[in-house]
């Protein structure tokens, strides 16, 4: 990263905002009847405030990108293009709706028949796995969008790029796919330097995967709405948990293990929680502003219950152990979940206090179901930026949505750092105002808890 960093700060214009191509666009788009997106067009990276000020502090400018979408001239043959795609590492809502969009894109708008699924992930990339690829068409693809998952399966870790690279000159695939988040993306990345340092006419392109919605100047990643509005429901389940016994604590854990986008949106979108847990801002168990003495502060205050909601990064410090490490380098993080349903229960026990915790982790159920509503609408149209970049021969870069545009943003920047949640944004703020939980943590007067079980 530091290296990144480097050339970011040396070359500040150009900065790495500039997607690779293969080569000048010589070829009219057999694309017709649509709006061309002239060469040179940019989009400014405005959306969000995390943007604006890693840009700040760390360019010294506002970044521009390149603008999605057609290209009056391209640079790949329909005629002789053969393409691959490729989904990687965990599950998300959506990937069978951005399979279907390559698929139809392709053949509609460019007339490219020849589209294969590499089966699970980087590894169907290296023959020593023996993963037959599938043969992809509108037909075969008509209906997976109703389904969750991905047709193609998917795997983590990477694959040695040389091998990969082979594997596409020997299929003579020239333009690749690759659905996935950080970690696949910069495999990705890696794919393509490897074709340009060949002097292979290879478009390699990025669909942003990424449930917890971690990747830098893509704008929302595709799966984030649905997980949400799933995440919302199994809220719902807790609070009635919680509610259904004397003093029940409703516990959830939600994906989010460097960043609390999803635990954050659905505490808001379902405010019967009490206590949202993020990995960007970090709490204490014991002691008089900690977790538990906040929730005896809630039951004295006269509740008969209470909803947390923790995101799988979030207080890791509190917990013990060695790092552990996935197959595609992802440090593991220790089950937040488990240890505060273990920690709360024996300290209410302790205390001769009948408190009774529902844990429950939701997680492969909200990443198996399927895009809905706008967010299988985002999945098409990324779908759809992705087929217009890599006709027109860019590489080693993802389709992003800045603002009211989509734009190609190097695989480098989106990857440089993990995007957190804005603590002092206006998401936060709307979870504090929400949950009301500054209140227990911080406590009140003592005239309150007068006289109470847990007075201080």
């Amino acid at each position: 990263m530091s290296a990144i960093l480097d050339k970011i700060l040396s070359d500040r214009e150009k900065f790495v905002c500039t997607v690779k191509t293969l080569g000048a666009c010589k070829l009219p788009s057999p694309v017709r009847h649509r709006k061309y997106v002239a060469e040179g067009e940019r989009v400014f990276a405005t959306e969000s405030e995390s943007y604006a000020r890693f840009a700040e502090t760390k360019l010294g400018h506002m970044p521009t990108f390149e603008k999605a979408g057609p290209k009056e001239m391209i640079f790949h043959d329909p005629r002789w293009t053969r393409v691959g795609i490729v989904t990687a590492g965990g599950l998300c809502p959506g990937l069978n709706t951005v399979i279907k969009g390559l698929v139809e894109i392709l053949e509609f708008d460019y007339g490219v028949k020849k589209v294969f699924g590499i089966r699970y992930g980087y590894a169907g990339l290296n023959p020593k796995y023996g993963y037959e690829p599938m043969l992809l068409n509108p037909d075969a693809v008509d209906t997976i969008h109703e389904a969750g998952g991905t047709v193609l399966g998917s795997s983590r870790g990477q694959q040695p790029s040389d091998v990969m690279v082979d594997t596409l000159e020997r299929m003579n695939i020239n333009v690749l796919f690759c659905i996935g988040g950080d970690g696949s993306l910069r495999g990705a990345s890696d794919i393509a330097a490897e074709g340009l340092r060949r002097g292979l006419n290879i478009s390699v392109v990025g669909i942003p995967k990424t449930i917890d919605n971690d990747l830098m100047f893509v704008g929302r990643s595709f799966g984030f709405e649905s997980a949400v509005a799933q995440a919302a429901e199994v809220i719902r389940s807790a609070h009635v948990e919680a509610k259904g016994t004397p003093h029940g604590i409703g516990l959830v854990k939600l994906m989010g293990r460097d960043s609390g986008f999803i635990a954050a949106s659905a505490t808001v979108a379902n405010p019967v929680v009490n206590f949202c847990l993020v990995p960007e801002v970090q709490f204490e168990l014991e002691g008089e502003r900690g977790l538990l003495r906040a929730l005896e502060r809630r039951f004295a205050a006269g509740k008969s219950h209470a909803v947390i909601v923790a995101a799988e990064g979030a207080g890791q410090e509190l917990m013990e152990g060695a790092e552990e490490r996935d197959a595609s380098g992802n440090i593991l993080k220790k089950d937040i979940g488990e240890f505060l349903k273990r920690r709360i229960s024996a300290h209410f026990k302790e205390k001769g206090f009948n408190a009774s915790v529902k844990y429950i982790d939701p997680s492969y159920i909200i990443r198996s179901c399927p895009a809905r509503g706008t967010d299988a609408i985002r999945c098409y149209e990324l779908a759809r930026a992705a087929v217009h970049a890599a006709m027109a021969g860019r590489t080693d870069c993802v389709v992003g949505n800045i603002g009211e545009s989509f734009a190609l943003v190097p695989i480098a920047l989106a990857t440089i750092e993990r995007q957190k949640l804005d603590t002092d944004g206006q998401s936060w703020r709307s979870v504090l105002d929400a949950t009301g939980q500054e209140f227990y943590f911080n406590g009140v007067s003592r005239n309150l808890f007068a006289g109470d079980a847990f007075a201080p």
